[in-house]
Parts: structure tokens; sequence; C-alpha cells
């Protein structure tokens, strides 16, 4: 089952099931007018609204079903209880700490890393990322991410696995030259982390078939800038931690409410060696961000060469199945001045 929220002048956007092609799509307001509002009473309302995607794939709703625009979405929560992205290849904790000159703790292998972002205000999936200064180091992160429902504190790993409701893709815009003199003060990340966008459409586990483990999605996850491949790393392969470890480290002393989402951290793949990925230009799988390549060109030639994102640059975060065909829908943004 395939869920998005549409454009509709609210905060929250209009709930609409979404044929399994993205092609065409109908609102439930019937069943929940929110994407929020179905989670918060899932069990009643998963069954009925995949009554009404089984109807929409044989071919109803011909005189209601609307054409689907990923363009017409907001990101599918458009806001969230809890957005808690974790890091959890720590190939690319390895990676981007080196390029800052700080060592990785052998704790990083068997304690998840997360940080708690903002939630208040998530991108659209095809708006513009609004940054005022491309000093800041502008960088995307392209990521997965799961949407729960009410977690108890305490979760298990094993018993997390069934709190997850949905999967997405996720853009997880980072500013890194503010991430230094930020991290050094010892409170994490806030504004080196701007608002994070979201793939158009939310989709169900058992939409992955064979791809989904119950806790690591295993296909390439493929970003580009201005149409240039950057990366396209296997999103199973080097996931230090799977995804119901990373929400049992998130509600290990707090519960996590019903649409709280929880961020993999940036798909990395180390090279066949052990080290450090190649670049798609050398054969390799490349990067899901660009700080990742920044710190491989350093190792090769002394420095970067690659610069990070401008004015006017277009990102594309996208994950096709085996046939080719999207399944998320695609992110797909513009870096521009934001003039406020």
């Amino acid at each position: 089952m395939k869920l998005a929220s549409l454009k509709d002048g609210t905060r929250d956007g209009r709930l609409v099931v979404v044929a399994r092609d993205l092609s065409r799509c109908v609102p439930v307001p019937e069943i929940a007018a929110t994407l929020q509002a179905a989670l918060d009473r899932w069990d009643e309302a998963e069954p009925r609204l995949r009554a009404v995607a089984a109807q929409l794939e044989a071919g109803g709703y011909a005189d209601t079903a609307l054409d689907f625009h990923p363009i017409d979405c907001r990101s599918p929560l458009p806001r969230a209880y809890q957005w808690a992205d974790g890091s959890a290849y720590v190939n690319h904790v390895a990676l981007v700490r080196k390029a800052r000159g700080a060592e990785l703790p052998e704790s990083f292998w068997t304690d998840p890393l997360i940080y708690q972002g903002g939630s208040d205000s998530f991108l659209d999936p095809m708006g513009p990322i609004l940054v005022a200064c491309e000093d800041w180091g502008i960088d995307l992160e392209a990521e997965l991410a799961v949407i729960t429902g009410d977690v108890p504190m305490g979760c298990t790993p094993e018993a997390a696995r069934r709190h997850i409701r949905l999967l997405m893709l996720v853009n997880d815009v980072s500013l890194r030259n503010l991430i230094p003199a930020e991290l050094a003060k010892g409170f994490g990340f806030f504004q080196s982390k701007p608002s994070s966008a979201f793939s158009p459409v939310a989709i169900t586990p058992d939409e992955l078939g064979a791809a989904w483990d119950g806790g690591r999605v295993h296909l390439p996850l493929r970003s580009s800038i201005n149409g240039q491949l950057l990366g396209m790393p296997n999103a199973g392969i080097d996931m230090t931690f799977d995804f119901p470890t990373l929400i049992a480290h998130a509600a290990k002393t707090r519960p996590l409410a019903s649409g709280s989402i929880i961020g993999s951290g940036t798909v990395s793949n180390r090279g066949a060696d052990g080290g450090p990925g190649r670049p798609i230009a050398d054969g390799g799988v490349g990067y899901s961000c660009l700080a990742e390549l920044r710190t491989v060109e350093t190792l090769l030639y002394g420095k970067p060469r690659t610069p990070f994102l401008r004015f006017g640059d277009q990102v594309r975060i996208e994950m096709l199945d085996a046939e080719g065909c999207s399944i998320f829908g695609a992110i797909e943004q513009v870096v521009a001045r934001y003039k406020g």
C-alpha cells in the first residue's frame, strides 16, 4: 500500500491512497483526513485503506480517482511528533569524521548514534531547499526512514519490528561548514541541520517484497546532482544497525508516539577492500552525500575537488524496483537562496 499527502492549503495535507505505479490516487476522507490521523487509529484504518488500494489496483474509482503528480505532494507527514535520525552506516560516520579530523570511537560499532532533528517544518519532496548562504556548505544526505506506531518505552528490537508502519526516502539536508563549531559546543546539531524532505509516497513494508527483510531494504538508493549520478549504494549492505535496533535505541528511555520518524542515516557502502567506496567515475557505487566524496578526494588527491551544492543545483533521490520503476517517487529539489 502506498500513501501520500496532497497539498490542500492546510499544514498537514490531504491523505490519499496511491496506485502502485504512482499514476493515480484516491482521497479517503471517510477513513482519515490526514496520514497522522490514520496512524493514530492504524488498527482500524489500515484494513480500510488496504481495501481502497486493492480496488484502485483492480481498476476501480474510474470516476473519482485523481491523476497523481509528485509536485502536488507535501512530505507524507508534513510535520511529525518526532524525527530522530540515526547513523546506521558506520562507514559514513567514519568518513565524515575523518574529514574534520575526529577519531571514530570503537563504541560507534556497537551503540547506535542518533540525533533528534526538527520535525515541525519538513520540506516538500519537490520544493526548494532554501538556504541563506552558500558558504555554509550545503549538502544532501540520501537516506531511508520508517514511520512507527506507538512504541512503548524499553521496547526490544524484536518487538520494534511490529511497530514499523511505513517507509520513506529522506533528504537530510546538512550544512557541513556549520557542523564542526556546533558540535564543538558539546550539545549536538541544530543550525547545521535545517529542514529535511521526504519522498512523495510512504509505503507499507510489504510493497518491497523480498527486498525487505524486516529490518533493512536491500535495494540501491540513487542520488544525482544536476542529472549526474552521485551514488547508488545498496541500502541493505553495510547497515550496521537495522531499523528495529534504531527504534529500540530511541525508545530506551521514552515512549515514541505514533507517527514518529526514525531515519537510517546516510546510506553508505564500503569498498571491496574494506576501505572507502569508489566514485561512480571509477567504477564504484559512489556516495549518498558530497561529504563522503570530498573525503575520498582528499585521500586520493590531497584536497577535495567537488564543491558543496550551489544555488541553482538540482538534487534527485530515488529508489527503483527490480523492473526499474520508482517505488516511492523521487525527491527532486533545487537549492535556492532564502531571501527572508
